[in-house]
């Protein structure tokens, strides 16, 4: 194992963050960009299904590996997972308690999808499909951070907290599913069919839970709404894309992606006592001050009303 994977298994830290969504939080979160909110909405949906399924297959993965380094850095991914898939559970849960009735509906074709894939899908697809999953999030991650007021700029801080935190650690451990995937299989076309299927498998199941949520929500027959989903897509996919290309080229790794400075700064944060709330660090971003070019914790005035 080479020095750089040291680092990486250094560098990670499992956080137990802790999100103070408030009483009054809609579906629509973010009001001047409604369309992103369900966007979001229905990637959440995905991660109490998609991070169990993860974390199980690098557990798999790590009876396979004998190297104390990489099964140091296994260990670390897995809190990692385990921390996110529960925070978005909890907002997924306030999302349900809404009364969106294709809530429940989304989450159990999620459910039966992964299900299927863990118990059907031989371990070379899970493995690539981990690291096609963590390659496309770190191109989304990357996304986010850079457009960052853009998107999240109007919206309520906690949800737009959990959204940047969570790629912002997808930034932290991209060499992971990347260095496994490398030490047990290594096939180029595995690493490839592995990304295409789950930025495939991931989209699509995205585009329909928001679609289903903008239906509830009487905007997706409205043409503005839709004119304003397509213009957002175009953006996204426009900074996604040459990101994913990258990502295709049989040299690449995630090593050659230079981490963005705000969030290697979030990172550094943590635990410093900056965010003053009780839990060591940024778990609520002030929201006007997302344009700085270090994460800012809100100050936090006690519990949610």
């Amino acid at each position: 194992m080479s020095r750089s994977a040291v680092i990486d298994a250094q560098r990670m830290t499992v956080r137990r963050m802790s999100f103070r969504f408030p009483q009054q939080l809609g579906g629509l979160w973010n009001p001047q960009r409604p369309e992103f909110s369900h966007v979001v909405n229905a990637a959440s949906l995905a991660m109490p299904f998609l991070e169990p399924y993860l974390i199980e297959t690098m557990r798999k993965a790590r009876t396979k590996v004998t190297d104390a380094r990489l099964i140091a850095e296994i260990d670390l991914y897995i809190g990692q997972e385990a921390t996110h898939f529960r925070q978005h559970q909890q907002f997924n849960k306030r999302l349900a308690d809404l009364g969106y009735t294709s809530v429940p509906a989304a989450e159990a074709v999620l459910k039966a999808d992964y299900q299927s894939f863990a118990r059907n899908r031989s371990f070379a697809f899970n493995l690539a499909y981990a690291e096609g999953f963590e390659a496309m999030a770190l191109a989304i991650g990357h996304m986010l951070v850079e457009d960052r007021e853009y998107l999240f700029g109007d919206g309520e801080a906690s949800v737009a907290s959990l959204v940047l935190w969570h790629f912002v650690e997808e930034i932290e451990h991209k060499c992971a599913t990347y260095d496994v995937f490398k030490a047990l299989d290594g096939r180029y076309a595995w690493r490839i069919y592995g990304l295409l299927f789950a930025t495939i498998h991931i989209m699509a199941r995205t585009r329909q839970g928001y679609r289903a949520l903008l239906t509830e929500d009487g905007l997706w027959s409205g043409w503005r709404s839709r004119l304003a989903l397509y213009r957002l897509l175009l953006r996204i996919f426009g900074r996604l894309t040459p990101r994913l290309l990258r990502i295709m080229t049989p040299g690449y790794d995630p090593r050659s992606v230079a981490d963005p400075a705000w969030a290697v700064a979030w990172w550094r944060g943590y635990g410093s006592g900056d965010g003053g709330q009780g839990d060591g660090g940024l778990s609520e971003l002030d929201m006007a001050r997302l344009g700085e070019p270090s994460p800012v914790a809100r100050a936090f005035q006690g519990a949610a009303q």
